[in-house]
């Protein structure tokens, strides 16, 4: 794989083999950081589960102490008595079954999370093929399913991520921005490692944390020693 001149210089910050704290390791991705832009802060947790088996399934919901530094688009299914309600808590969108169709005949994604009232999930269940292999279906879990619609808008507002298993047992989830500073991203990947150790499966069996792996968008991954969490 080609690896650019920036991507070389930072590696060399970087020993491979050890496993850091966190202040560390987030310092270290902090100097690595030679793009223009402020990069994201990324977090890759590989765990000791199989995503195969419905009882070790990981997913859940937090809100970040610091957010995410990024501005999300969220998407509200809800009966118009409640759109306005949606909008004033901060919904980009609101809609009903006109926005079902509007998915449906123009592929409208211009959104990065859908939260949904239970009484519009028969609704929004037949977008289930469309949303689903997106990551947007609403979800109890995710608290994206609920009654309390201001209440979920303004958490995802604030910066609150879903983590959930991917096919290879790994969790992938932003935990802020190069720009936040040390101390921030020590403070949201605690409180993101803390959500994923209490939601560990009564069938995971051995080592529940694998690997713990911190990189900004353009730079080089950084191992932190995630079992002094547990």
């Amino acid at each position: 794989m080609f690896r650019g001149k920036n991507y070389k210089e930072s590696a060399k910050l970087i020993d491979r083999a050890t496993l850091y704290d966190a202040a560390d390791a987030f310092d270290l991705v902090i100097k690595a950081s030679k793009a223009k832009f402020d990069e994201t802060v990324e977090l890759h947790v590989k765990l000791g589960v199989d995503s195969r088996h419905a009882d070790q399934q990981v997913r859940g919901a937090i809100v970040l102490p610091h957010g995410t530094g990024k501005t999300r688009k969220v998407l509200v299914f809800c009966k118009e008595e409640r759109q306005q309600e949606a909008l004033d808590a901060g919904a980009d969108y609101v809609g009903a079954q006109d926005m079902v169709e509007r998915i449906q005949k123009e592929n409208f994604f211009d959104y990065d999370v859908v939260i949904a009232t239970p009484d519009m999930m028969g609704v929004v269940g037949r977008l289930g093929k469309i949303l689903g292999p997106k990551g947007l279906m609403p979800t109890p879990k995710a608290g994206t399913v609920s009654a309390n619609i201001a209440q979920a808008v303004s958490e995802v507002k604030a910066g609150k991520i879903e983590y959930r298993l991917d096919k290879t047992n790994i969790i992938h989830c932003p935990i802020g921005k190069v720009s936040f500073g040390v101390e921030k991203l020590v403070d949201n990947y605690t409180a993101l490692i803390g959500a994923i150790i209490k939601a560990k499966p009564a069938a995971a069996k051995g080592q529940y944390i694998r690997s713990c792996v911190t990189a900004s968008t353009m730079g080089p991954g950084v191992k932190i020693n995630a079992q002094k969490q547990l």
